[in-house]
């Protein structure tokens, strides 16, 4: 018979067996994956585009048992934007989470263009597979062997100054400020239809050109960015909310080709969440920053959809001046879609 003291030693050894065959179990489980995938991004490692990207990451894990491992990149270690897309074509980077690059066909400048979302709500039926632009993007992108899984979106943007706008929600009225716009057509035209003068200033260059009274302030940067980099710049926020920015999420079209239906199934799911999760982070980090910049001392204006309506409409009607990149077929049905009801 059994004394007392050995049997708690053998119900030990027992009990270590256990969990050392669970941790064997688990970490089968999660075996040498079958395929190892590489997702580059662009954002720095500790920005919320990359964590985002690592949710991705471990969803695609976990609901693959480890079979797809997917390796992020972050911070252009693979390269910038340009080249990334280049190796997406050419199969030798899997996944990205990156800007689109127009120069490979201008007429994916589609999705910078301003004045077609109105509202976090309205960005979740616009940038998830079931709506228009996600499936136009998604076609012009796979025409050059590229898929579009989703997008990350980061914010709305508007419009901060160091002098006060005059009249900011009536288009017709010239506002007395010379703007910074980012040097693409769609940005130009829409901050002028706004009522803004605009010039083109390298990004690295606009603090100090607002600083010197270069220019009087910006259009193209989200809540948050425009905080964190010109927060001691600023003056005035006008949240317009006319046009917002996004990270791209794609995969290699030779990648997908590999893929069963199944896993391209998870891992789209993956894509479809994250960008559902982006937009509700962004409309919380689009409050918490503007939160931050009262409490700076930077002036605040909000405004509600309807008082917004007519710079929406300001914006879309500079749509046919992009006619000629983009063709008159594309901006129709861009305009048929999505353009202020």
């Amino acid at each position: 018979m059994l004394s007392v003291t050995m049997f708690k030693k053998r119900l030990l050894a027992l009990s270590v067996c256990v969990a050392v065959f669970g941790i064997f179990l688990a970490s089968s489980a999660f075996a040498a994956p079958e395929m190892t995938l590489k997702f580059a991004g662009q954002s720095p490692a500790d920005h919320t585009a990359t964590k985002f990207m690592e949710d991705i990451a471990k969803e695609v894990a976990e609901k693959t048992g480890g079979r797809i491992e997917i390796k992020v990149y972050p911070a252009n270690q693979l390269g910038d934007y340009t080249l990334v897309y280049e190796e997406l074509i050419r199969g030798t980077i899997d996944m990205a989470g990156i800007s689109i690059p127009s120069q490979f066909d201008p007429r994916m400048e589609l999705v910078y263009i301003n004045g077609f979302v109105r509202g976090y709500e309205d960005a979740k039926r616009i940038f998830t597979p079931s709506g228009w632009l996600f499936k136009k993007m998604d076609e012009l992108n796979q025409a050059l062997g590229v898929k579009l899984t989703g997008f990350y979106v980061e914010g709305f943007i508007g419009t901060g100054t160091t002098k006060p706008a005059k009249d900011p929600l009536d288009p017709k009225v010239e506002k007395g400020l010379l703007i910074r716009v980012p040097n693409m057509d769609v940005y130009m035209l829409a901050a002028q239809a706004m009522g803004y003068k605009t010039i083109t200033i390298p990004y690295a260059d606009v603090y100090q050109s607002m600083q010197t009274g270069v220019c009087d302030g910006v259009n193209g940067y989200p809540v948050a960015a425009a905080y964190s980099i010109l927060g001691d710049v600023l003056k005035y926020w006008y949240n317009t909310n006319y046009s917002i920015e996004c990270l791209n999420y794609m995969v290699s079209g030779k990648t997908w080709e590999k893929l069963s239906d199944a896993d391209k199934q998870i891992i789209q799911d993956a894509f479809t969440n994250a960008t559902l999760k982006s937009i509700d982070n962004a409309k919380s980090e689009d409050e918490k920053y503007m939160d931050l910049m009262r409490k700076k001392g930077i002036e605040v204006f909000t405004y509600t959809d309807e008082e917004l309506k007519p710079i929406s409409e300001a914006c879309a009607a500079t749509w046919p001046k992009l006619e000629e990149k983009m063709t008159k077929e594309l901006i129709d049905e861009f305009r048929k879609e999505l353009a202020p009801k």
